[in-house]
């Protein structure tokens, strides 16, 4: 498997939600066999468990929300109807998630300019955050 199929980016939102169609698309791609082999180690992990923690709900939950729908719409009906979570929470989320790597871990700091060094981009100063390194990576910006 080559060519790798991107999911949407970190950015994007669904009730509420930042993060959660890209691991939705992360989910179907693998459902069907074309999760590209740089997403499989950390599909339920990294950003995708950052949520998780936040929603309150489990990777298998996902999983199986995903495979038994037809389309975004209805996972996004079971969000809306299973994770009560007020809109402050989805911000403290989305804000921890735009807040990464944090200024006090010198581990992540350093993975961070290692991503963008193995990327080829440590030229781009205005990558800041690996929200921002992960849509440079997948050429959105």
């Amino acid at each position: 498997m080559s060519e790798i199929i991107y999911p949407r980016s970190c950015r994007e939102t669904m009730d509420g939600w930042m993060h959660l169609p890209r691991y939705i698309d992360k989910i179907r791609l693998h459902l069907a066999g074309k999760l590209h082999p740089d997403y499989q180690a950390n599909l339920g992990k990294g950003f995708d468990g950052l949520w998780l923690q936040y929603a309150g709900v489990t990777h298998e939950q996902m999983v199986e929300v995903v495979r038994n729908s037809v389309c975004d719409g209805e996972v996004c009906d079971w969000i809306h109807q299973h994770v009560k979570k007020s809109a402050a929470e989805k911000a403290a989320h989305a804000q921890d998630q735009l807040s990464r790597p944090k200024a006090d871990d010198p581990a992540a700091q350093e993975r961070f300019k290692m991503r963008l060094k193995e990327s080829g981009l440590e030229h781009r100063t205005d990558l800041k955050t690996f929200v921002d390194y992960i849509d440079a990576d997948e050429k959105r910006i």
